[in-house]
């Protein structure tokens, strides 16, 4: 099977792609996957580590070929509110919550979650549903993708109390 070793990063490549892959935002974070594109083309995401990919790069194959990558639309909704103290404020209980979060000026999206909605309306959040690709925060330490509330592996630096219980 041909391999994809080398993600060329969105602008830095021409030309047509020789197929394209639609992912969601768990995919886009892959170091090894089998991979097919929209018009079949089959090919083994082999890469050195994983990174997260990014609507507009290129995977490189082994013959020169490039296989362009897509931000799947997923259920999100867009948070705004009436000043920026409201928008810091449920950023920052988000962020306390390790959720995913986009950062987009005077606007936050989130993946779709009822009691999230329910809190961030109550701190004074307007919502809107909408579909749309999802490119949340890497968090503090550079890992690309956060892992919501599985800390059962190792960084080094997260020997901390979070003031909080993850029962």
């Amino acid at each position: 099977m041909i391999r994809a070793t080398e993600v060329l990063p969105a602008g830095s490549w021409t030309g047509a792609p020789a197929d394209v892959v639609t992912l969601d935002r768990e995919d886009r974070h892959r170091r090894r996957a089998s991979l097919t594109g929209e018009n079949g083309l089959a090919f083994l995401l082999d890469l050195a580590q994983a990174v997260h990919l990014r609507h507009g790069d290129g995977l490189k194959l082994d013959d020169g070929r490039i296989v362009e990558v897509r931000a799947e639309a997923e259920d999100l909704v867009e948070i705004t509110a009436d000043d920026m103290d409201h928008l810091v404020r449920i950023a920052w209980h988000l962020g306390n919550r390790h959720l995913p979060t986009q950062l987009m000026g005077a606007t936050l999206r989130i993946r779709r979650d009822h009691v999230i909605e329910d809190m961030v309306q109550r701190l004074g959040g307007r919502l809107t549903p909408l579909a749309a690709p999802f490119d949340p925060e890497g968090g503090a330490y550079g890992h690309g993708q956060t892992h919501g509330h599985d800390h059962g592996h190792s960084h080094g630096h997260h020997a901390h109390d979070h003031g909080h219980s993850h029962g």
